[in-house]
């Protein structure tokens, strides 16, 4: 099993433990900012088994039918959970609108649900701070995507938290502040919605064959005048994402005597030059001679 299977794996697992736990505090509190983190957490779960089979198939090498590969598989992966996020937001909201206009009672055991969320909070710290880690150093789409999941939901654990925290300090002045729940529940939704559109966006881009980030492109041009002082240029430059793999090409301009082993062993420094600087890159250079229309 790869290191970023293993990852997901672990996410699978710690959402797994902490919906349960949220959902039986949630209904035996008759807390909708404990159910709404429940959902949250929910999404997460999806989110962490999306990641865990996308990562897996993005592993898988090219073959006839794939000659590219499979990397856009995690782009795809990160798309899906993005659109679950926003069914997630809007559920939670309608939820907590209802509760707001038809209050249904107190809540109830407060001191385990600010327990509980304090737990969330910690846990899934630990747990997104690892997903970070690998995401970064295997440029995975996936992982990030869904380390950006746990991230929001140690945020809005915190604000679930506080708000219930806020309700019990009020109940031992006398003051019934049932509405800071929902109210809460409404802020964690309105935070994943802001979640949900960044993940969108970013995963979005490489399906279209955006192209990549304007520092990235400087870092190959800059390669490229490094690894041959003495070329005459580059044009038509190229490149898009998918996965974590960097697509570029572009056109080579060469003096015209130079022979195709000179011209080949310059394109072979380049590409390891743009390899070493730019991770998972695949560069396809055409050559042709100075003066060429």
């Amino acid at each position: 099993m790869s290191r970023k299977s293993r990852a997901a794996l672990v996410s699978v697992g710690s959402n797994t433990c902490l919906i349960i736990i949220k959902l039986l505090v949630g209904m035996v509190s008759g807390s909708v900012s404990i159910i709404s983190e429940a959902i949250h957490s929910g999404m997460d779960l999806v989110a962490a088994l999306i990641a865990w089979f996308s990562v897996r198939k993005s592993d898988i090498p090219p073959d006839p039918r794939h000659p590219y590969g499979h990397d856009k598989i995690e782009n795809v992966s990160g798309v899906l959970e993005a659109v679950l996020i926003l069914i997630a937001s809007g559920w939670i909201i309608f939820e907590a609108v209802k509760k707001l206009l038809l209050p249904e009672g107190p809540v109830e055991e407060i001191s385990l649900g600010v327990a509980v969320m304090l737990t969330s909070a910690a846990v899934n710290w630990i747990v997104s701070s690892y997903l970070y880690r690998v995401a970064n150093e295997e440029d995975s789409v996936a992982l990030a995507a869904d380390a950006l999941h746990l991230k929001a939901d140690v945020l809005t654990s915190l604000g679930v938290g506080f708000g219930l925290l806020g309700i019990w300090i009020a109940s031992h002045f006398g003051y019934d502040l049932y509405f800071l729940d929902p109210i809460v529940a409404i802020g964690v939704a309105l935070f994943i919605l802001k979640e949900a559109i960044e993940m969108l966006n970013h995963a979005f881009k490489p399906l279209v064959d955006h192209s990549l980030s304007e520092e990235e492109l400087n870092i190959t041009a800059e390669v490229i005048h490094q690894c041959c002082p003495g070329i005459e240029g580059f044009h038509a430059l190229r490149s898009r994402r998918a996965g974590r793999r960097r697509h570029i090409d572009f056109h080579l301009t060469v003096p015209a005597n130079m022979t195709v082993e000179q011209s080949h062993a310059i394109c072979d420094q380049i590409e390891r030059g743009i390899e070493e600087k730019l991770p998972n890159s695949v560069v396809l250079i055409h050559v042709e001679p100075y003066g060429h229309a």
